[in-house]
């Protein structure tokens, strides 16, 4: 009995040690440069111990493994192709989408998590296409411009913060208050609730919604397992989500149900439940299943919180740390949106989105600083690389390196510096397409984000009116958090000196 025990674990190791050995070599039988992997964890152990983070493993790769614009490398033993020059990312985007529409998916069968499976990041195949279709409209001028007037009264009262803030202390944390505004924002805008945060230190969405984005490398471990086990993980009872969720469940539940009473607000929310009513009452497709029932539309007004809330936050902070260290871009810019209200009495929807320079100084602290440093799909169908011999298998996982092409000297002379100008219309032409990406690229892109641009725009206009921002004594360099799946500064603290005081 013991030497069959013994038999059969050294079977199963032997078959474990090959069936890794082939995974490991899958890109050097193909020609695809990768660094060395690790048995079973592949590279996963340099991508939750790099630091700052995730890019740094990216740029390893990017800068070491990449011949004729791919390279390859293994998270567990799932093979990933890096897809580094900006001809084949638009070929792959763009013109080829067909083959490249989804993502990967973190389909968890945890309680705590499926109502996320339903998200419009987590959908693939016929029923993204068709809720991102009906959600699209949400997200036109016409609709952002009518909730300009709530993004501006959350605006006017993270300036009343950060006056109250420098009044008493030698600097402000504007990461921290930045938060508080798009928390708030989302909160007015998804929901039509009001959530306070700057008033109440302990105010409930902010304490909700920063479990989402707590770092370290079992939170990564997790979503690794689920995206390439999603079985196994299930029957183990794997989470992903924190219990947090079903606040905000319970909150859309509530709202929803106010909502039908008649209560409107124009908000998201509302434009979800019409786009509901029009797909109930349409005479098309009748034989399909309706796709956004109420499930849907909670796991969609969750999404908007936990997409928008840190992203557009770390942009505002980030590029008023730049304009700090900048203070002639700040002038300039500041003078801008002088005009601006100098012609139209106040900032308007039309003065800020049209605002030239203020749209280079985010373009490019979104350059510097992508919320999202990589971009990923999978592939769905076999696909032949255009100038190459290399066909992507159905099933594989490509992944462009948005960090490292955003810092490249060959797309970007200086990369390191922050020079607005690039991005000035007389300049755009320069721009090679597909090496500025800060919400992704095709019909995959972030929806929302014209709302997010609006968003950052006004509450950096209405800081820069207000402010005339320094660093901070002993703060000089944005220290990004490790452990993320996102480009997050641990803090920014900042000198904010009310305009007209020495």
């Amino acid at each position: 009995m013991m030497l069959v025990t013994l038999a059969l674990m050294a079977l199963l190791v032997t078959s474990l040690w090959l069936y890794n050995k082939h995974r490991l070599s899958y890109w050097a039988k193909r020609g695809i440069l990768s660094p060395p992997g690790l048995p079973l964890l592949g590279n996963f152990v340099d991508v939750v111990m790099g630091k700052p983070g995730r890019w740094a493993f990216d740029e390893k790769v990017y800068r070491n493994y990449t011949r004729e614009g791919l390279g390859g490398a293994y998270i567990l033993l799932s093979p990933i192709l890096y897809i580094a020059d900006p001809e084949m990312i638009k070929q792959i985007l763009v013109k080829d989408f067909d083959h490249f529409s989804d993502r990967q998916s973190f389909t968890s069968l945890h309680k705590n998590d499926k109502s996320m499976n339903e998200s419009l990041f987590n959908l693939n195949g016929e029923k993204w296409k068709r809720l991102r279709n009906l959600m699209t409209p949400a997200f036109t001028s016409g609709k952002l411009k009518n909730m300009f007037h709530l993004v501006c009264e959350k605006a006017d009262t993270l300036k009343a913060f950060c006056l109250k803030e420098a009044a008493k202390k030698p600097f402000v944390n504007v990461k921290k208050a930045c938060g508080r505004f798009t928390i708030d924002t989302i909160a007015s805008c998804a929901f039509g609730l009001e959530c306070n945060s700057f008033e109440d230190e302990d105010a409930v969405f902010p304490a909700k919604v920063q479990p989402f984005f707590a770092a370290g490398i079992l939170r990564i471990f997790k979503f690794m397992l689920v995206a390439t086990f999603p079985f196994i993980t299930g029957l183990m009872d794997v989470g992903v989500f924190p219990e947090e969720k079903f606040f905000f469940q319970q909150v859309a539940e509530e709202t929803i149900a106010a909502r039908r009473k008649g209560v409107r607000r124009g908000d998201f929310l509302d434009l979800l439940l019409e786009a509901q009513a029009s797909e109930e009452n349409s005479s098309d497709d009748q034989t399909k299943a309706k796709i956004l029932d109420d499930a849907t539309i909670i796991s969609q007004s969750i999404l908007f919180i936990i997409v928008g809330y840190d992203t557009t936050a770390t942009t505002i902070a980030i590029a008023s740390y730049l304009l700090s260290k900048n203070p002639e871009v700040q002038q300039r810019l500041r003078q801008e949106l002088q005009e601006i209200v100098k012609e139209e009495g106040k900032l308007t929807y039309q003065g800020v989105m049209d605002a030239k320079y203020l749209d280079a100084c985010i373009m490019e602290t979104l350059r510097l600083y992508p919320p999202a440093p990589n971009l990923e799909r999978v592939c769905s169908k076999d696909y032949k690389v255009p100038g190459t011999n290399i066909t992507v298998r159905k099933g594989d996982i490509i992944e462009v390196p948005i960090w490292s092409i955003h810092h490249d000297e060959k797309y970007w002379p200086e990369a390191e510096v922050y020079n607005p100008d690039r991005f000035m219309p007389e300049n755009k032409a320069d721009i090679v397409p597909y090496t500025h990406m800060p919400f992704g690229g095709g019909p995959r892109n972030c929806i929302a984000m014209r709302f997010a641009l609006m968003e950052a725009k006004v509450a950096l206009s209405t800081l820069l009116l207000t402010f005339d921002m320094k660093t901070a004594p002993g703060f000089r360099d944005i220290d990004l958090v490790n452990g993320s799946f996102l480009i997050m500064p641990s803090t920014v603290n900042l000198v904010l000196e009310p305009l007209g005081e020495e």
